[in-house]
């Protein structure tokens, strides 16, 4: 996609599109899924979305991967007393979701697991399925989570568990 056809695709992608895509129903619906699934793991989950990127980032080419990278440190996911937060990010300007998982959960975990909850939301959004797309895929992250990082009745909270709309 040329640099033009991806800026214009951010230009018409509007914060309205963003909240139509995710009602309040749904983000309670995304916050409830995650606190459920922390009780059941030891590792942090957030999620953001972001419907579209600023034109200078799109000029500057900021991909989706990096802008994840970005919010996985500017909202400290990486802060977790283990190394296990997992930052999810939504896209809707270029369809794309990321996963940025701490080093703790990125060693053992493998990249095909990553992209399988991936494939579940984008597909589903596909399909005009966004609330139960994201849920599904929640589950899929949770039940990945407490294999490899299960509950031991040490945790607190420590990451909101409240999705961000940017």
């Amino acid at each position: 996609m040329t640099t033009i056809a991806r800026l214009w695709k951010h230009l018409c992608t509007t914060q309205a599109a963003g909240r139509r895509m995710f009602p309040e129903r749904t983000l309670h619906a995304i916050e409830t899924a995650i606190v459920e699934g922390e009780t059941r793991h030891r590792a942090e989950v957030r999620m953001i979305v972001e419907p579209f990127l600023s034109v200078q980032a799109v000029l500057n080419g900021v991909t989706p991967r990096e802008r994840a990278r970005v919010l996985f440190s500017d909202y400290r996911v990486w802060d977790t007393e283990e190394n296990c937060g997992v930052l999810v990010y939504v896209n809707l300007a270029d369809h794309k979701v990321e996963i940025v998982a701490d080093r703790g959960v990125g060693r053992i975990i493998a990249a095909h697991d990553w992209q399988a909850i991936c494939r579940t939301m984008t597909e589903g959004f596909a399909h005009g399925d966004s609330h139960g797309s994201v849920i599904a895929a929640l589950r899929q992250l949770n039940a990945l989570l407490q294999q490899h990082y299960p509950d031991d009745g040490s945790r607190h909270n420590q990451l909101p568990d409240k999705p961000l709309m940017l």
